[in-house]
Parts: structure tokens; sequence; C-alpha cells
């Protein structure tokens, strides 16, 4: 009998829409802060706010799910649905992008060197952070790994 062949994670409809309904949640609520918060000085605060704060939950959910004792499927389903969908529609490149390129057409050069690099550069610190809350979160009620320990 020949062996059954397992389709590829992304082929899998559930998988699809896990993501697809993080998405439409990240997208929406990346909108309402862009709404809701306004331009500071030509500045589009409301992206950097969120692509930090996205990077700090990425970070969180990736220390926590992956400390986690038995990871499985259920940290799979918080993968697809809360790392790629909703931390994937809720963070934007393409705005840092557009943002930077609008001060840069405004002669605000400098100021758009200080919006993309200071958002580069403190959403890496966010997600450093988010790596250390999470693993803190996911040591709770757990005796302490050794460096190299497999769970």
């Amino acid at each position: 009998m020949p062996p059954v062949a397992i389709r590829p994670l992304h082929f899998r409809l559930g998988a699809i829409a896990l993501v697809m309904v993080g998405g439409i949640a990240g997208s929406a609520a990346r909108e309402g802060l862009v709404l809701a918060v306004p331009a500071v000085a030509e500045t589009p605060v409301a992206i950097a706010m969120v692509n930090i704060s996205g990077a700090f939950m990425l970070g969180v959910l990736y220390a926590t799910l992956s400390h986690r004792s038995r990871p499985g499927a259920f940290a799979l389903t918080l993968n697809l649905l809360l790392g790629t969908g909703f931390c994937g529609g809720f963070t934007t490149y393409s705005a840092l992008a557009a943002g930077t390129l609008a001060l840069m057409r405004g002669d605000a050069i400098g100021l758009a060197t200080l919006f993309a690099l200071g958002s580069v550069l403190i959403g890496g610190l966010a997600t450093w952070a988010g790596i250390v809350v999470g693993i803190r979160l996911s040591a709770r009620g757990e005796r302490p790994r050794r460096i190299g320990e497999v769970p």
C-alpha cells in the first residue's frame, strides 16, 4: 500500500482560514488605530505604534509557544491565527515605507530617516522584550530549563 501523502500546511483549508480570520481582525485593528491616532507633524505615529506593538506581540507569542512543555496542534493553531494572521495583518511594512516616502517628499529627510530607522530599531527591541516576557510567562509553574535541555 503506498504511503498516504500529507498535504503541506499552506494547502490545508483550515490553516488558510485561520490565517485569513486573524489577518482580517489584525487589519481591522490597525485601521482603527490609524483612524483614531492623528499624524503628528506629518509623521504617521499610528503606524509606528502598530509596528512596534505588533513586534512585541510576535515576540511574546513566539517565546510562549516555543517554550511550552508540550507544543502541539493548539500551539500551531495559535501561531497561524495570531502570529501569521493577526500580527501579519496588524503590522505593515508598506505603510511604514509610504509614510517614510511622504515625509521625504515633504523635504523632511531627517525626520523620514529618524521615522524609518527608529521604527525598525525600536521594533527590534520590542521583539526582544516580547521574547523575554514570553519566556517568563511560559516559565511560570515550570522548572527552569538549562541551556540545551530538551523539554
